[in-house]
C-alpha cells in the first residue's frame, strides 16, 4: 500500500434533480442539490434497529484497512488534534484568501452523471434557519460505538454554534441535518432511508452514497429549495468501520462543510479543509472561516468578486491585522 500517496477523500458532494445546480443554472454547485419541496418535510422515523439479530461490526477487511490508514497517518505526525499553534501562523490576507477559495468555490462538478474533482467558482451558501443535527446508525453498528459518536456530535454542535453565531444543536426533534453512521452493509442498503429523508432525491445522489469508493471516507450532501442560496436540509454519511479518530475527523469536516464551506484548499493551514491530512479536527483557523461565513455583512448568493473586499475587512478584524 502506497500510504504516502493516499488522500482521504472526504467529499462535499451534492447531486440532485438538476444535477448540481442550486444557485446557478449550470452543474457547478457540488455541495447543493435541488429537491422540489412544496412545504417542509418531516422525516419519517428511522427503521427499527433490530434488522439483524446480532450486530455485525462491519466489513473486517475495511476495518483493518482504515485502522492501518489511521496508524500510518499518526506515525507521520498527521491527523493533529491541537487546532494549530505557534508553528502554524497565518495572516489576515491568508485567512481571506483561504475563505474565498473554500467558501466561494466548489470541489466537485458533474460529468454526465458522475462526480469529477474540479474547483469551480460558485456562490456563498449557508443556512438561514436553525440547524438541528440528528444522528442515526445502521442496524449493524455496536451500541458502544453509537454512544461514542453521539457524544462527539453533542459536543461539537455547540462549538459550531459559537463559531458561526448561528443556532446549531444536536437534536432528535425533527432534525434537518441528518448524520448517518453506517457499516458497509448498512450503506449498501441505505437507498430507501435516503429517499425518506430527501423525497425526490436523484438517482445520482443515491449512487454517490451507496457506491462510495473505499478511498472516500465520508460524504455530505446539502440541499436548498429552488434557486435559493440557503440550505434547508443536509445528509452526511460516515463509515462506521473507521477507527475512533478517523470517524471523529469525518464528523468534524462533514458537519462544518455542510454549513457552507464546500471546498478544500492546499494553501489552508492550519485547517481540515486541506487534503494533506495534517489536521484531523476543526482548528482555530477553521472556526474563523465559519465566523466569516455567517457574518451578516456577507449575503447568500454573493460571488467572489463582490464578497472579496468585505471578506478582507472581516479577516483583518478577526486577526487584528496580523498573525494569529
Amino acid at each position: 500500500m502506497m500510504w504516502g500517496r493516499y488522500r482521504l477523500r472526504r467529499a462535499a458532494a451534492g447531486l440532485g434533480l438538476l444535477l448540481l445546480g442550486a444557485c446557478s443554472t449550470g452543474p457547478s454547485s457540488p455541495i447543493v442539490s435541488i429537491v422540489p419541496e412544496a412545504r417542509p418535510q418531516v422525516a419519517p422515523a428511522p427503521p427499527a434497529p433490530d434488522t439483524y439479530d446480532i450486530p455485525n461490526p462491519g466489513d473486517p477487511d475495511l476495518r483493518r484497512f482504515y485502522q492501518r490508514l489511521q496508524s500510518n497517518l499518526l506515525t507521520r505526525g498527521l491527523l493533529r488534534t491541537d487546532g494549530g499553534g505557534p508553528d502554524t501562523p497565518f495572516t489576515d490576507a491568508q485567512l481571506a484568501r483561504n475563505f474565498i477559495r473554500i467558501a466561494l468555490f466548489d470541489e466537485y462538478v458533474t460529468d454526465g452523471q458522475e462526480l469529477r474533482a474540479r474547483a469551480t467558482a460558485s456562490r456563498l451558501r449557508r443556512w438561514a434557519q436553525p440547524v438541528r443535527i440528528g444522528v442515526e446508525f445502521g442496524a449493524t453498528v455496536p451500541a458502544a460505538q453509537r454512544a461514542t459518536d453521539r457524544a462527539t456530535v453533542a459536543a461539537f454542535a455547540p462549538r459550531l454554534s459559537r463559531a458561526t453565531r448561528h443556532r446549531v444543536t444536536a437534536s432528535t426533534n425533527n432534525p434537518n441535518f441528518h448524520v448517518l453512521i453506517l457499516n458497509e452493509a448498512d450503506r449498501l442498503a441505505s437507498a430507501p432511508r435516503l429517499r425518506q429523508l430527501v423525497p425526490g432525491i436523484a438517482d445520482s445522489s443515491l449512487r454517490a452514497i451507496v457506491n462510495l469508493p473505499r478511498d472516500q471516507l465520508c460524504i455530505v450532501v446539502a440541499f436548498s429549495q429552488g434557486a435559493s442560496s440557503t440550505y434547508n436540509k443536509a445528509v452526511a454519511v460516515i463509515r462506521a468501520e473507521h477507527p475512533d479518530l478517523l470517524r471523529k475527523s469525518c464528523l468534524h469536516e462533514e458537519l462544518a462543510q455542510g454549513l457552507g464551506l464546500a471546498n478544500d484548499s492546499p494553501a489552508a493551514r492550519p485547517s481540515i479543509f486541506n487534503d494533506d491530512e495534517e489536521f484531523g479536527l476543526l482548528t482555530t483557523h477553521d472556526e474563523l472561516l465559519l465566523r466569516m461565513l455567517y457574518d451578516r455583512r456577507l449575503r447568500p448568493g454573493m460571488r467572489a468578486a463582490e464578497a472579496a473586499p468585505i471578506v478582507r475587512n472581516i479577516a483583518t478584524e478577526l486577526t487584528l491585522g496580523g498573525a494569529s
